[in-house]
């Protein structure tokens, strides 16, 4: 994919696919007709991790690899040729997905919440790019492997990139957004409607 690369700091990645790895795709979006990068620094990823409910805090000054930018980018082309081919219907490679599984290091640990009992998470070592990424890279597996492909869409607004999983009732969810690419949409189509009945007197 051919990226516009430009400073967008002042944008924040639309929040819109229903799930981290789809969420991870979508920041890449078409802005004023051209693919944009929003993910532009180590920083920008850190902030799109905290969006996404895994944040760093202290962890992203003691990596010891400084380029997470560039191993968040990596994964996500390695997330966007798996979903890619799969909803195609070609052969797909999982090992560069596997790559980055095999860097994961986590355990589970028990946490008392006083009067709500005791929860059970899993926490991830986070000494590497790699690992600071490896909950994303853990949910881009499960959604691969037990996701279910149909609700893997893009927007259907032409101008649009965006991914989302499709978790409406009824599975007819069409736009990343009603409120933008959805209203968009409906708007153009009333014209339509508009003009045609306008033709017809």
């Amino acid at each position: 994919m051919k990226l516009q690369i430009q400073a967008v700091a002042t944008e924040n990645p639309p929040l819109v696919g229903g799930h981290p790895a789809l969420d991870l795709l979508n920041t890449v979006p078409r802005m004023d007709g051209e693919l944009v990068d929003l993910l532009q620094s180590d920083q920008d990823v850190v902030r799109w991790l905290a969006m996404v409910g895994w944040p760093l805090a202290h962890e992203a000054r003691g990596l010891k690899t400084s380029s997470l930018l560039h191993t968040a980018r990596a994964l996500r082309e390695t997330i966007r040729t798996l979903v890619e081919r799969l909803k195609a219907g070609k052969r797909v490679d999982v090992e560069p997905l596997n790559i980055f599984l095999d860097e994961a290091r986590s355990s589970l640990r028990l946490v008392a919440n006083g009067r709500d009992g005791i929860n059970l998470e899993r926490q991830w070592m986070r000494n590497t790019p790699q690992q600071a990424l490896a909950p994303i890279a853990e949910s881009a597996a499960e959604l691969i492997a037990l996701g279910d492909l149909e609700l893997m869409r893009q927007c259907e607004d032409e101008a649009c990139v965006l991914w989302f999983y499709d978790r409406t009732k009824s599975h007819h969810r069409r736009w990343c957004s009603v409120s933008t690419c959805g209203n968009r949409n409906k708007v153009k189509a009333f014209r339509e409607r508009k003009g045609q009945a306008s033709q017809q007197r």
